[in-house]
């Protein structure tokens, strides 16, 4: 199978991928958080073929995108009123709510479970190519099973040449982590089962007379994950990867032992860290081998460059990363959700 990269600019193309989707084929397609791998979400068999393409365990829930508040209707049997008023503030966005799952929606999206996951992005492309197709779109990241997700068409591409037959090329998007995850099914409790640029002080801040809690990172082994990203392992570059949390100069100082140390081995590892711990180990490790996420604390664009750093040293003969952790306040804690999870909880902190 050819894979066409398109970049949408007139009705037409809407079209053509919408075509490609109500003829239950696949179709990635940028939001502002990562890529979404595309199916028609009222169709089993093409919702299947997400997983085939993936490589994604069966068990491992989807979400639905919507074009607009209305189509929540259409998919949910209730939409409780803790999650139509964050609907209400904060969608369009990076928020996805679980919602009791109306009787249509085939059991391949939700893991088998009675909910489902909605949300509606802030992309314009998104919604139209949504809207476009007249169904709503299920839709995981568009990688590989367990890699980092992608934040661009040519990342898309990397991974799922030959696999799907289009890629809607909107540009780098512009928050580079996945959506929050809230769980409203609960009376009286909001919990939030993945971070992201929604973070809990924002949902706290909006719900003041709601408990709002969060969930583990990972579910039991014999357990049903509740969401995407909450069981099987993640974001994962091809090189083992250690975290190092910490005050900025007692990280620099101990990421600079671990690299003369490994040096010293014969290894070559690679950094990925904020521009000042960079420029403290510029005199022991090559400019080539180091990716620079912006300033220290920035957590916007740590965020948005995460998933490329984890995939920049894929071509190179490096033998590890190691790599700057950050606070957990805010879009932080998003952060190094991901990184727990790609790094295989190989964090230390100093």
């Amino acid at each position: 199978m050819d894979t066409e990269i398109l970049r949408p600019t007139a009705p037409a193309d809407f079209e053509r991928a919408a075509d490609f989707i109500r003829s239950g084929a696949l179709v990635a397609f940028p939001t502002e958080t990562v890529y979404g791998l595309g199916a028609n979400g009222l169709d089993a068999a093409a919702c299947a073929r997400i997983y085939e393409a993936k490589g994604r365990p069966s068990d491992n829930p989807l979400i639905l995108h919507i074009a607009d508040l209305a189509m929540a209707d259409t998919v949910a049997a209730a939409v409780p009123s803790v999650a139509a008023h964050l609907l209400t503030a904060f969608a369009p966005g990076p928020l996805t709510v679980i919602l009791p799952k109306a009787a249509h929606i085939p059991d391949i999206v939700t893991g088998g479970l009675p909910t489902v996951g909605v949300r509606c992005p802030d992309h314009a492309a998104a919604r139209r190519f949504i809207r476009t197709a007249g169904v709503p779109i299920a839709a995981p990241s568009a990688n590989t099973s367990g890699r980092p997700s992608p934040t661009t068409a040519a990342m898309v591409h990397a991974d799922m040449a030959g696999r799907i037959p289009l890629i809607l090329d909107g540009g780098s998007c512009r928050l580079g982590v996945e959506s929050t995850i809230v769980d409203c099914t609960e009376e009286g409790i909001v919990t939030i089962l993945r971070p992201g640029a929604i973070t809990r002080e924002m949902i706290a801040a909006e719900l003041p007379h709601i408990a709002v809690r969060m969930d583990a990172a990972l579910t039991a082994a014999d357990e049903a994950p509740r969401a995407p990203g909450m069981k099987y392992t993640h974001y994962a570059p091809r090189v083992p990867l250690t975290v190092y949390v910490g005050a900025g100069t007692d990280v620099a100082a101990a990421l600079g032992e671990e690299i003369l140390r490994r040096t010293a081995a014969g290894e070559r590892p690679a950094l990925i860290a904020s521009n000042e711990t960079i420029a403290a180990l510029s005199d022991i490790i090559h400019a080539a081998d180091t990716y620079h996420c912006g300033a220290r604390g920035n957590h916007s664009a740590f965020a948005a460059c995460l998933y490329d750093a984890l995939r920049h040293f894929d071509d190179m003969p490096v033998t590890s990363l190691l790599a700057e952790g950050t606070g957990e306040e805010g879009l932080g804690r998003a952060i190094m959700n991901r990184l727990r999870k790609a790094s295989g909880g190989a964090v230390c902190f100093v």
